[in-house]
């Protein structure tokens, strides 16, 4: 495990605001496979252009980099090049800022090949504009944390020849592109309906998924525990079949070559008919979570959805809690009673989006529709003996009742 410095600079964030970067900045850190052995903060009015901190913050990293018998240094802000040679030249220690710290830890959590490429591009543009005139630095830049930069042997020396990567990179994403929006139309024109899981990092989302679904992914107390989509079955209590989709936590000033790379995998859920947004309720810093996941919704132009909101990890919540966004339910994700209630707010919720419909069908039609009843809710059924049809009343999705021609009576 590598000893860590983390230097955290204040230019004009709020106090909580402050705190909860550097709380983050400490698990990101951790996640990594770091561990925090001190942190120095600072108040600047502006940053230090060439070192970042002041030269007194300097002399103090020095001592505390002795002290503790640092192995890197970490910035909960990024770094221009040259800010990242001369911080690294005065405390004689390799330096990695906030940015290239979420990368790593992007490529340690990366399983599929989608996921790997993505990183691989957002990794190889962010260092690029870093490849010039640092000698040594570079070496050590490129390692990162935990051994997941991409390395300066893996990335060579030669700008064009990494130009050539990302040109190939993003070539190989358009691809995957193509491949996910032909998978959305799909799903798009499939009769089931769609739920989509999102969440700060951390919220709790595999868990649910876990207990929403038999999906047994991935689950454990850390930051970006999952990645990749993963899509599974759901079944309500409402006798529905709905999907499942579980995509990657949101997170502040997520890297923009991170969000770029990453926009097919963000726009799994961008098509969905219902988001059920995991907030953690215990954070300290929930709010500064949930407005965060907000903002990121209307830039992913998400906000047009129907949206449920869960306050999960209530067993943990030390204080009173007052929900801030509706409608909402809070819950433990832990507690099988909970559970079951979040199913049926849930079967209410798509009820909701469900047009109503009525109709007369022969024998024939109705053993055909009986093959899709956990796509529609029913309501009533009789059996008209005079004219030998069944009358059916119920719920169903827009484009069921479109695909069968429900919207009319016989």
């Amino acid at each position: 495990m590598e000893k860590v410095i983390l230097i955290a600079v204040n230019h004009d964030m709020p106090v909580e605001a402050f705190e909860a970067n550097v709380a983050e900045m400490t698990e990101l850190v951790k996640t990594a496979g770091g561990e925090v052995q001190t942190i120095l903060t600072q108040n600047l009015s502006h940053q230090k252009f060439k070192t970042f901190i002041g030269t007194g913050k300097i002399e103090e990293a020095k001592r505390a980099v002795e002290q503790y018998d640092c192995d890197l240094a970490i910035t909960n802000q990024d770094l221009s090049p040259s800010q990242l040679f001369e911080l690294q030249k005065e405390i004689d220690l390799p330096v990695i800022d906030r940015s290239q710290l979420i990368l790593d830890i992007f490529a340690g959590r990366a399983n599929s090949k989608a996921g790997k490429i993505q990183v691989a591009l957002a990794q190889m543009e962010y260092l690029l504009p870093r490849l010039s005139g640092q000698g040594v630095s570079l070496s050590r830049q490129a390692g990162g944390i935990g051994s997941k930069g991409p390395g300066e042997t893996k990335l060579e020396t030669d700008r064009r020849v990494i130009r050539r990567k990302i040109t190939q990179l993003k070539k190989e994403i358009t691809e995957l592109d193509l491949h996910r929006e032909r998978s959305r139309d799909k799903r798009k024109n499939s009769l089931t309906i769609d739920l989509g899981l999102i969440g700060y990092t951390n919220a709790g989302k595999s868990t649910l998924m876990n207990q929403l679904t038999d999906a047994k992914t991935y689950e454990k107390d850390e930051l970006f525990a999952t990645l990749d989509p993963l899509t599974r079955k759901c079944h309500l209590p409402n006798g529905l079949v709905v999907t499942l989709t579980d995509t990657v936590g949101f997170l502040h000033d997520l890297p923009h070559n991170l969000i770029a790379a990453f926009q097919s995998t963000l726009k799994e859920s961008s098509d969905v008919d219902l988001l059920l947004h995991v907030v953690d309720a215990s954070s300290p810093f929930q709010q500064l979570q949930e407005d965060t996941v907000i903002k990121l919704i209307k830039e992913l132009d998400m906000d047009r959805i129907e949206r449920l909101t869960i306050y999960n990890k209530k067993d943990l919540i030390s204080t009173t809690f007052t929900p801030s966004l509706y409608p909402n339910i809070v819950i433990s994700a832990k507690s099988d009673e909970d559970i079951k209630a979040l199913k049926k707010v849930i079967s209410d919720k798509v009820k909701g989006l469900l047009t109503p419909f009525s109709l007369h069908l022969d024998p024939e039609e109705y053993a055909k529709l009986r093959g899709y009843d956990s796509v529609f809710i029913q309501q009533s059924l009789e059996f008209d003996e005079d004219t030998e049809t069944y009358i059916l009343t119920g719920f169903a999705p827009a484009r069921f009742i479109e695909q069968f021609g429900l919207g009319r009576k016989k």
